[in-house]
């Protein structure tokens, strides 16, 4: 028999025993999780936090030892402990000009007491990325508004190809800066809310959700009765400011031949407008007045 690579055998299996042994007993010490988004909004300061959690889980390890590290670039940097926290940890990281991208790994040294002597020990996450976006909406102004309200977005890389959709619906868009961009609020049917995207060149950005509330049109006066070849003054008024392009009001009437009237748009910037209906043939019935987002309004007429 021989012992000779019998005990060899056994030492290196002791010794593989040993070191798994010790990377068990490392992880049972102390316990590191990464918390670092993979995505983060620019900012004008281009200072981005890295942070970890670092969970001391044994008694062993000597008070105060723990020290957590960044490498990134190629060089270590202390981590500072969070304000309030006993195990969150940070490290403000400035990305350099021109970049957008930063790789990075975070190292804990500590030291651990034995039954004879004090031994350092570390642990370590995997390599990770993390990446600045310049593009992106922040929120709404308003999460809910009627019809022709204007509404901004706040943001971050709106450029003047930008458009706003508000439920599918092209929303007349005015973009104000790189960081602001402001759309007014389609006709569409009151009561419900609408997914708020924001299309463009450089891609689809969501700006969350807007709820269309119900609002009144006012039609003065509330009833007609005129002459046949007379005419009379109807005025269509909105609680709000027609958007740019104006508010095109549908006027639809059951007695066709007895009513002859123009189209109704209430001017851009302004609360309503005034039409000049005249009596045709004599009857008597209805005009309907619809505007998306806005209730229906009923005026009778009767043309003698």
């Amino acid at each position: 028999m021989d012992t000779r690579n019998s005990k060899t055998n056994r030492r290196t299996w002791l010794a593989m025993l040993v070191a798994a042994a010790a990377l068990f007993l490392a992880g049972c010490d102390v316990k590191l999780t990464d918390l670092t988004p993979s995505s983060m909004k620019a900012n004008p300061s281009r200072a981005y936090a890295v942070t970890a959690q670092v969970t001391v889980k044994n008694n062993a390890v000597v008070e105060g030892s723990v020290k957590p590290e960044i490498i990134i670039d190629g060089r270590a940097h202390p981590m500072a402990p969070v304000p309030g926290s006993d195990s969150l940890f940070e490290f403000d990281y400035r990305m350099p000009p021109g970049r957008s991208k930063a790789a990075y790994y975070i190292l804990v040294r500590y030291e651990r007491k034995t039954a004879s002597a004090t031994v350092t020990k570390e642990i370590y996450t995997e390599p990770r990325t993390f990446e600045v976006e310049n593009r992106y909406s922040v929120e709404l102004e308003v999460n809910r508004a009627p019809v022709g309200t204007r509404v901004a977005i706040l943001g971050r890389g709106f450029t003047m190809d930008d458009k706003v959709m508000v439920g599918g619906t092209p929303a007349l868009t005015q973009v104000e800066s790189s960081t602001s961009i402001a759309f007014y609020v389609p006709s569409l049917p009151e009561g419900r809310n609408y997914n708020v995207t924001v299309l463009g060149l450089n891609g689809e950005l969501s700006a969350g959700s807007l709820r269309v509330d119900a609002s009144n049109i006012h039609v003065t006066p509330s009833s007609l009765s005129i002459n046949s070849g007379g005419r009379a003054l109807l005025t269509f008024s909105i609680p709000t400011e027609a958007p740019p392009g104006g508010l095109a009001v549908t006027v639809t009437t059951d007695v066709p031949d007895s009513v002859i009237m123009p189209e109704v748009v209430i001017p851009a910037g302004q609360r309503s407008t005034s039409v000049r209906v005249q009596g045709g043939d004599p009857g008597s019935g209805n005009l309907f007045v619809e505007l998306g987002g806005y209730s229906d309004v009923v005026i009778p007429i009767t043309v003698n």
